[in-house]
């Protein structure tokens, strides 16, 4: 297997998981591709890839922040800042981009369901049009279209829930953390987002078993381009996921062991098939890193 001098010091912080994780479970690359170092962008909780403007991601910040997207380049570099016309903020956790559901284009779906003490009574997904980003940086706030907002329920009660998926069919599928329990995943139809609150539909207990001293709480998700493949991550790993004719997901390869080359593995999308970009939260004295991963080993 091959590294690049980029990940050697990767490859000396995953040595914290000591001999138990296994030679397949590591990536084949890691690229460092980016630093997030305007002071705006101390929490990236989600990042999701534009598909209509090539270069453009989309990210937010954790709790604490105004009801605000960032539109950033893969080198971090932040290109303009939105104001979400029509939404609030408690504790936005992931962003997935798919087709609007009622207009041509795509939108952004913002997870507002962030839920330390699984007790919120109203998380929400909030949904509006993509912005059109600027052709040069933009110091000066923009505003968006109107979002519009969907309240979530859950037929088993409240769940911390940091991850958000949606398929190009509109589809969305939010995921437990595993904070208090198996790691589920609530299936939200395209047509729930013509109401103003719906319960999600509990459609599968995913095979991660949650394990805090591994950091194996589910930080983001992301569906591939296709729809075909599914990306689950936490905070050291990636796990690989298919759906299988029953509509449930299965393993895709061992999980992909990522150790502590993030300080706080938050977000992650698709580049395409077989690339994921992932973001980080910041540290006090280290900047949240874009990172390029890919965890498929060539055949010898």
């Amino acid at each position: 297997m091959h590294f690049s001098p980029r990940i050697v010091l990767w490859l000396a912080t995953a040595l914290v998981a000591g001999p138990a994780v296994a030679q397949d479970s590591l990536p084949a690359s890691v690229e460092r591709v980016g630093t997030l170092r305007d002071p705006r962008l101390r929490e990236s909780s989600g990042i999701t890839v534009s598909r209509a403007h090539p270069g453009v991601f989309w990210t937010h910040q954790d709790s604490g922040d105004s009801a605000t997207v960032y539109a950033i380049n893969i080198a971090g570099d932040l290109l303009a800042v939105y104001r979400v016309l029509g939404a609030s903020a408690f504790d936005w956790e992931d962003i997935a981009l798919a087709p609007c559901p009622a207009l041509p284009g795509d939108c952004l779906y913002i997870a507002d369901t962030g839920d330390n003490a699984e007790r919120r009574k109203a998380p929400a997904i909030y949904v509006v049009p993509e912005p059109e980003p600027p052709t040069k940086p933009r110091a000066d706030t923009l505003t968006t279209r109107r979002a519009r907002k969907l309240l979530v329920r859950y037929p088993d009660g409240p769940h911390d829930i940091e991850a958000l998926a949606v398929d190009r069919q509109g589809n969305a599928l939010l995921i437990s953390k595993g904070r208090s329990g198996p790691i589920t995943a609530y299936r939200m139809p395209r047509a729930a987002f013509a109401r103003d609150s719906a319960l999600a539909v509990l459609s599968d207990t995913l095979q991660i078993v949650p394990d805090p001293t591994m950091g194996r709480w589910v930080t983001g998700a992301a569906f591939s381009p296709s729809g075909n493949r599914l990306v689950v991550r936490t905070y050291t790993e990636l796990n690989f996921l298919r759906r299988s004719k029953d509509g449930r997901f299965r393993p895709d390869g061992p999980a992909c062991w990522l150790g502590a080359v993030e300080p706080q593995g938050e977000a992650v999308d698709f580049l395409d098939e077989h690339l994921v970009v992932l973001t980080s939260e910041s540290l006090a004295n280290q900047f949240g890193p874009v990172l390029r991963v890919s965890c498929e080993k060539k055949a010898p």
